[in-house]
């Protein structure tokens, strides 16, 4: 038996080529993304779309996310009201430091932003609802791995690393290195790592058993990091990912530093 990817997380993985920034994507594009021929990504738009995963422009020929995702969206939050919850913490995150907030969830494969509240600022860091974050790039995605089971991270990093800007690690022994730091920390930074002049700090939150489920950060200009405001931040940031842990009914591992954490 294959050890592969199957030929449903193939398809699916499609979906994952959509954002703000590209909502439809042609067949010639969405093959060249994924690395399929047409014929076989044909194949798995076929299948999504019979199931209203995606839809099909009749005059651009184009494709965009269908009105499934509508449906699944309504029923996730009319029993479990996760995105309202995270908001409220994002808002209090932002208020606290009038920086630009954000929570980021696994999902399958990929940690994807789920929530954002913009600093007021002019000078400020924008982030895309619904980006998908690279783990080995951003502050979320290293402070989710540093708490997340081994098959995890060696799927994220032992493989080809897309290089972002120069500053960005993708070396895989050398990430594994800032990860034990962020685990005797309990709280990441990055700087310029994924977007040039932009700094963030995360702190990982936790669903039951200690399972780390995602991260919720800061991000800002590099320029405003100075020591004083930094250390404001991690205590937010950490107070910020208690919250949300206690609202996905988790705990954190038996081994996790709490000295960030207000009040602990």
């Amino acid at each position: 038996m294959s050890d592969g990817p199957s030929t449903v997380h193939k398809a699916l993985s499609l979906l994952d080529l959509f954002s703000m920034r590209r909502p439809s994507i042609g067949l010639s594009e969405i093959a060249k993304l994924s690395g399929y021929n047409k014929a076989t990504a044909l194949r798995f738009l076929n299948a999504l779309e019979s199931k209203g995963f995606v839809e099909q422009d009749p005059e651009t020929r184009t494709y965009k996310l269908g009105l499934a995702f509508m449906r699944f969206a309504q029923l996730r939050e009319s029993s479990f009201p996760w995105a309202d919850a995270v908001n409220l913490v994002l808002r209090e995150l932002n208020a606290e430091t009038d920086e630009t907030a954000l929570a980021s969830v696994i999902s399958g494969d990929s940690l994807v932003n789920i929530g954002v509240v913009e600093s007021t600022r002019l000078n400020r860091v924008l982030i895309e609802p619904g980006i998908v974050l690279p783990f080995h790039a951003t502050a979320s995605g290293l402070a989710y791995l540093a708490f997340a089971k081994p098959d995890r991270v060696e799927a994220a990093l032992y493989r080809e690393l897309e290089t972002h800007t120069p500053n960005t690690l993708t070396n895989a022994a050398k990430i594994s290195e800032k990860l034990n730091g962020i685990r005797q920390a309990g709280i990441a930074h990055v700087s310029g790592s994924f977007d040039e002049g932009v700094m963030a700090i995360a702190a990982p939150y936790f669903g039951p058993n200690g399972e780390s489920c995602g991260a919720v950060a800061i991000g800002m200009p590099t320029v405003r990091g100075t020591p004083e405001h930094n250390s404001r931040i991690e205590r937010a940031v950490c107070t910020a990912a208690r919250k949300l842990t206690t609202l996905r009914g988790g705990d954190y591992p038996a081994d996790f530093c709490h000295d960030g954490l207000t009040g602990q």
